[in-house]
């Protein structure tokens, strides 16, 4: 059985209907903003963000993954690394050769992105001035290369929440790529005031990564 069986053999008919509404990457995008940021530390598969109607950054991005699954894009997703923040995961696609990303984020500019972006690195980069922390410190320092989630269709990764801990498990270990150099790192300006304002609207302070305090 697929695993795009076994998801809809596990939804009611109304539940069907809903996801079977996600048309596009911006309708799935739409939904992820509509349902709010889980502070929690669980991790809940595409089943259970649709039922429970909250999801945090890597719940969003495997939902995501599924539902443009249906729409004739391989589940891939890639993780964003940071400094003195928390990672943030995506769910890629592609249109007409160009990139583009699906994401739940507590920060207003770590979401959605148009397939405008020539390869992989241009689209990690577009997030780059929006990723930062409570000391408006600018965070983004690597990201991985795309997972593949048809590899964890055995586990039922789009029903089981469990499955959420092997993919996460695969993230750590695969290959990283740097965005800046360690001189580029400490050469890097605060986020300005306005924008900061911008990006924290309607965040939930409990998702908030808090940076550790400096030594006196």
């Amino acid at each position: 059985m697929t695993a795009e069986k076994t998801f809809d053999e596990s939804l009611s008919k109304k539940e069907l209907g809903s996801f079977s509404g996600f048309s596009s990457p911006a309708k799935i995008q739409a939904f992820l903003d509509s349902i709010p940021y889980s502070a929690e530390n669980v991790y809940r598969s595409p089943l259970s963000v649709l039922r429970d109607r909250k999801a945090h950054c890597f719940d969003g991005a495997v939902f995501a993954a599924a539902a443009l699954r249906r729409l004739g894009h391989p589940p891939l997703i890639v993780d964003m690394l940071a400094e003195r923040d928390d990672d943030h995961l995506l769910a890629l696609y592609r249109r007409e050769g160009f990139w583009g990303a699906v994401a739940k984020s507590n920060f207003v500019g770590l979401r959605f992105r148009e397939a405008i972006y020539r390869n992989l690195r241009e689209l990690v980069m577009s997030y780059f001035e929006d990723y930062y922390n409570l000391k408006r410190e600018k965070t983004l320092r690597s990201y991985t290369r795309p997972l593949n989630l048809k590899a964890f269709d055995r586990l039922n990764w789009v029903v089981s929440d469990e499955t959420l801990d092997a993919i996460a498990d695969r993230l750590d270990e695969i290959r990283k790529i740097p965005v800046l150099t360690d001189r580029m790192s400490a050469q890097l300006s605060p986020v300005d005031p306005r924008s900061y304002r911008a990006g924290m609207l309607g965040v939930n302070m409990a998702g908030v990564y808090q940076p550790p305090r400096k030594r006196a």
